[in-house]
């Protein structure tokens, strides 16, 4: 049969769709993966077979709706942003359904997958009357407070194809490990979180453990102050580390090799494959993004998570979301050097976080319960049989 994956969001996204999408294809399924022109590149370098359905980014959509604001993830569920965050994301779904209805005259898929805010996949799946699946990619997707707004700004048209409010999914599958799924989210199928993430060769020293050190990868996305800001202190983190016993792994891009130079020591410097590495750290320290967060859980990693983003930045709330529920569960911690510690070197202030973290047996015990959990759970390959019984 046909499967159309429709993925809308960040480079994460398109990551989590992959185990799935490949895992149909294994099975002998026709498979093609929609994606708007931001990460058209993204989609490609997963392997798929991918369709072009919007030209226009998240933001673009984000400004209709919170002129100002942009996209941004509210601390509390119903709060009036929240709501106009699923506003956005279905004007997307609006803009992009025409070009998926046009494809689906020559291709018309058997099922429709859509990534939790793809309401281009729900609209597509109503138009043509097939049976539609909704996968929630990873742990914080805020559903309950984003799916009122695009409710709202779908109703005319869905009205129109006969359906009363938000086409409701014939599967809804989600990714997040139980224990973390939020009470008031609706039921669903669990589904086994497998890594995806860019590939290069590979080099020992990524698939195995330092001798007699403990190691401690860093991580963090592109805004984070971690690396932008000189007084958060990396050499003097990597100092603190080293005296800790461990081995620093600092994922960066070149401009933070060359900035950094000698100063960091014996640290490794650059890509690290995540989906490889994480199987011999002891912590981890990031930003709070979902595909990191995740796969650290999948290999019992406790986390440090700094969800901090600079100042002309507005604050990232999944990644807080991310951060609370790790914190909550015992797996982790979260921290806010500068708010915390305004008078020390942060530095200072997460090497000391880090301490705790190696040091106390009971996050690395609560991660591992998590990675146990996620081992259990059905893999993409079990979940494509509910895929064709859906037909």
């Amino acid at each position: 049969m046909k499967i159309l994956f429709v993925t809308t969001g960040s480079q994460a996204t398109f990551y989590a769709a992959a185990p799935l999408a490949t895992a149909a294809r294994n099975a002998g399924h026709q498979v093609m993966l929609a994606a708007h022109e931001p990460w058209v590149e993204t989609a490609e370098a997963i392997g798929l077979p991918t369709f072009c359905f919007t030209v226009d980014p998240i933001r673009h959509f984000m400004r209709i709706t919170n002129p100002g604001k942009g996209l941004r993830f509210p601390r509390e569920l119903g709060d009036e942003e929240m709501l106009g965050q699923g506003r956005g994301f279905a004007r997307m779904g609006l803009a992009g359904v025409e070009s998926l209805l046009e494809l689906s005259r020559d291709w018309r898929p058997d099922v429709v997958v859509g990534s939790s805010q793809s309401y281009a996949a729900m609209l597509l799946a109503a138009h043509l009357k097939v049976p539609y699946v909704r996968h929630v990619e990873y742990l914080g997707i805020p559903l309950t407070g984003i799916d009122p707004g695009a409710e709202d700004e779908l109703r005319p048209h869905m009205e129109r194809l006969g359906v009363d409010g938000l086409l409701r999914p014939d599967l809804l599958l989600d990714s997040t490990p139980p224990s973390l799924r939020p009470a008031h989210d609706p039921a669903a199928q669990s589904m086994r979180w497998i890594p995806s993430n860019p590939q290069r060769r590979l080099e020992r020293w990524m698939y195995t453990r330092p001798e007699g050190r403990k190691r401690v990868v860093i991580t963090s996305g592109f805004r984070s102050l971690m690396f932008r800001d000189p007084g958060w202190s990396m050499p003097l983190l990597v100092r603190e580390l080293n005296k800790l016993g461990a081995e620093a792994l600092i994922a960066a891009n070149p401009g933070a090799v060359e900035r950094f130079g000698g100063e960091l020591g014996d640290a490794r410097v650059g890509w690290i494959p995540i989906d490889v590495s994480a199987a011999t750290c002891d912590l981890a320290v990031h930003h709070g993004g979902a595909t990191t967060a995740t796969t650290l859980m999948a290999n019992g990693v406790p986390q440090l998570v700094i969800p901090e983003n600079p100042p002309e930045f507005p604050p990232n709330y999944h990644r807080e979301a991310i951060a609370k529920a790790i914190t909550g569960f015992g797996a982790g911690k979260t921290l806010w050097p500068q708010a915390q510690e305004p008078g020390r070197a942060p530095g200072e202030v997460i090497a000391e976080a880090c301490r705790e973290l190696l040091e106390n047996p009971s996050y690395t015990e609560r991660t591992q319960f998590l990675a146990k959990e996620i081992s259990t759970l059905p893999t993409p390959a079990e979940i494509v049989p509910r895929l064709e019984a859906l037909v």
